[in-house]
């Protein structure tokens, strides 16, 4: 689905329902006692990072989320049913976190005490005001420091509801949010036909977190994967790679406010023809971080391109279906100037996702407090993205468009780049996170219409 903010999500006025977990089930999880099964890497560092930039002073929101339309009249006691049954089916959202001095500890509410209060808030009459009201609600609400840290909610008009949801980071990725819409659907659809859907059991992110962990800490300094990263940091001057053009940060300044860009690239037969030329060097993502090199490369002068990227962690079927932040990252480095023509880039990007994409599977957060580094959590984002995903086969995909479904992103502050480029039905999105300063506008600008004349270019050689 489509990448955005909440700006930019064609907000409608109505009336507005919130479902959030009810007092009796909050009361219920504070007196229960620690859950075993301990946080992911990435989520512990994530909290951590947000509890430091808040007492910094800062409050920075992360949250993502999902926006979606069902058609028709809706009705509500349905709806929150079928939004109770979505929320039991993924047991991270029913689990949280509490502090025991600097520890972490899990707690998880049992799916029998899990019931959610709906609340008419009022109706809105302008989409400004409801677009600053849900984001301020979901800005409060889908907190990393509290819990629960979710919230449903709903416009209501005659002809269809809108249905907006958001989730702190910590429970969701970008994967997981864009398989919401199908599933409420399906379940509404079902409830309201009185058919049990067809779906089996999901397997639980909590528990994935558990496996991953205790893989994580079966190694030590001297593992060979914290040694290829001790190396790549090492060739970053000792930090996590930014995006390498000139942004206009002071490094001795307060965390930028962001600004988010986003657009379509090209259309779907120019996104076909550049997956066919890239196919045989690797696809798509290896033609974008092709691109990525040679832009950076012409536009700041670096002869290397340093990034991390990101890959998803569900490596076995069973976590599929399963909602939680299935991400990890592979350090790549590419010699841009070394490579004569575009295909020769091809081949380097390709040699080097196949290297060290395994390194994404053990958590960055764990590698680095075994190489000691100090790497301060001053910032939300650890270092700069250049992310792709082909969404088309996603389920519901195809009526994203007709539902005016949205991957929701909140941009607030932050020092980093952050950009996604989604592979859609109807071309190629291309949506980011950056520092709102005039260089950095500026160069990102160039940057997105630079890689547009590259995609086109070798999309339309490759059809001739």
């Amino acid at each position: 689905m489509r990448l955005t903010d909440i700006q930019r999500c064609e907000v409608r006025p109505g009336r507005l329902v919130e479902w959030t977990l009810a007092p009796a089930s909050v009361e219920t999880a504070t007196g229960l006692p620690d859950d075993s099964r301990p946080p992911a890497y990435i989520q512990e560092s994530h909290i951590r990072t947000a509890r430091t930039v808040r007492e910094s002073g800062l409050f920075v929101p992360t949250w993502l989320g999902t926006a979606f339309d069902i058609p028709g009249r809706v009705d509500l006691d349905v709806l929150g049913e079928a939004l109770r049954g979505w929320m039991l089916r993924h047991e991270t959202l029913r689990s949280g976190f509490r502090w025991t001095g600097d520890d972490m500890r899990r707690f998880t509410l049992g799916a029998e005490d899990v019931s959610l209060r709906r609340e008419t808030v009022g109706d809105f009459r302008d989409a400004d005001s409801l677009t600053r009201y849900l984001q301020n609600r979901f800005d409060v609400t889908a907190d990393a420091l509290r819990w629960p840290n979710f919230l449903f909610s709903a416009v209501v008009r005659d002809d269809g509801t809108s249905v907006y949801m958001a989730f702190d980071h910590s429970n969701v990725d970008s994967y997981s949010v864009q398989r919401i819409p199908a599933e409420i659907h399906e379940l509404y659809t079902a409830a309201l036909s009185g058919i049990p859907p067809q779906r089996g059991p999901v397997s639980s992110y909590v528990d994935f977190c558990r496996t991953e962990r205790a893989v994580a800490d079966g190694i030590d300094g001297t593992d060979a994967i914290v040694g290829r990263w001790r190396e790549f940091i090492g060739r970053c001057d000792g930090r996590l790679p930014n995006f390498p053009l000139d942004l206009g940060l002071d490094p001795a300044g307060e965390l930028p406010r962001q600004r988010f860009l986003q657009e379509m690239l090209v259309d779907a037969e120019d996104a076909a023809g550049f997956e066919a030329y890239c196919r045989p060097y690797g696809g798509s993502l290896v033609g974008i971080l092709a691109a990525t090199s040679r832009i950076v490369h012409e536009i700041g002068g670096h002869p290397v391109y340093r990034t991390v990227v990101p890959f998803h962690t569900r490596r076995k079927s069973q976590w599929m279906d399963s909602v939680g932040w299935y991400v990890g990252g592979a350090p790549i480095e590419v010699r841009t100037a070394e490579a004569p023509d575009f295909p020769a880039l091809l081949r380097m990007v390709n040699a080097q996702l196949r290297a060290n994409r395994p390194l994404a599977r053990m958590p960055l957060a764990r590698v680095l407090r075994l190489l000691g580094a100090d790497f301060r959590p001053t910032s939300p984002d650890l270092y700069s993205i250049v992310s792709f995903v082909d969404a088309r086969g996603i389920p519901g995909s195809e009526r994203w468009s007709e539902l005016r479904a949205y991957g929701l992103i909140r941009v607030s502050y932050g020092d980093q780049v952050c950009a996604w480029i989604n592979r859609l039905h109807e071309g190629l999105q291309f949506a980011s996170r950056i520092p709102d300063t005039e260089i950095a506008c500026k160069n990102m600008r160039l940057y997105v219409e630079q890689l547009r004349e590259v995609i086109v270019s070798v999309a339309r050689s490759h059809r001739v």
